[in-house]
């Protein structure tokens, strides 16, 4: 059956991200991602304070740090979900430098905690949506081999209310794959997965890195990438 935005209820904030990039998506000259002197507060509580790096084209960068050291808020500080209270964060491309969060978000993948499948749709048909969606162009054999790549192809036609947790996430990073965005941002990702499920994380990443892509991650477990590292709440 045909797939249209109505089937589907997207939230606001999760719009922001997921809004379609059209044809002046930075894909492939997104440069780098600058974060200077970044401050976050979350209910008038500091979370962190004047945190500044780098991530550049074909480098992942893994987010450590215990439970709320604000490794998810800075996630979604990135994203646009969250203002900071202080500093900035600068996309580079080839030709601009984007500090606009909704532009920002028109460079981004996000996989978060929530799977965005609802229960009544197939596999397929969750990913045939968020391909309309972020209009990245997947053709239906992308969806085919993106269903593939995670493990899913035969379930591609089951109702995704049948999935378990860990297939689930698979859902989502076909999802991710099928973006096409330059930036990826991960909370947990490994998270519900099993040995398998964690090695195809390891691997989409890999290959989104050396094709020019970025990644972020949120971790409270070696990732089995070749990643640099940021240590939030350290002293």
């Amino acid at each position: 059956r045909n797939i249209s935005p109505a089937d589907v209820r997207v939230s606001s904030a999760l719009q922001r991200v997921l809004r379609p990039a059209g044809p002046n998506c930075f894909w492939m000259n997104l440069q780098s991602l600058t974060a200077t002197n970044l401050t976050c507060l979350r209910g008038g509580r500091l979370v962190f304070r004047d945190l500044s790096f780098a991530v550049e084209r074909g480098q992942a960068l893994s987010l450590e740090g215990a439970n709320g050291a604000g490794k998810s808020s800075l996630l979604r500080m990135i994203a646009g979900f969250l203002t900071p209270a202080a500093g900035t964060l600068i996309a580079r491309t080839n030709d601009a430098e984007i500090a606009d969060a909704e532009d920002r978000g028109k460079c981004i993948g996000w996989l978060g905690h929530l799977d965005a499948a609802k229960p009544q749709m197939t596999v397929r048909e969750t990913l045939a949506f968020f391909a309309s969606f972020y209009a990245s162009g997947a053709s239906a054999s992308a969806i085919v081999a993106a269903l593939d790549r995670v493990g899913l192809t035969r379930l591609a036609d089951l109702p995704c209310q049948y999935l378990s947790m860990g297939q689930k996430k698979r859902l989502a990073l076909a999802r991710l794959v099928l973006s096409n965005r330059p930036l990826w941002l991960m909370d947990e990702p490994l998270a519900a997965l099993d040995t398998s499920g964690k090695t195809i994380v390891a691997d989409l990443v890999t290959t989104h890195c050396k094709t020019g892509g970025l990644a972020i991650l949120a971790t409270h477990e070696p990732l089995g990438i070749d990643s640099t590292r940021l240590t939030l709440g350290a002293a």
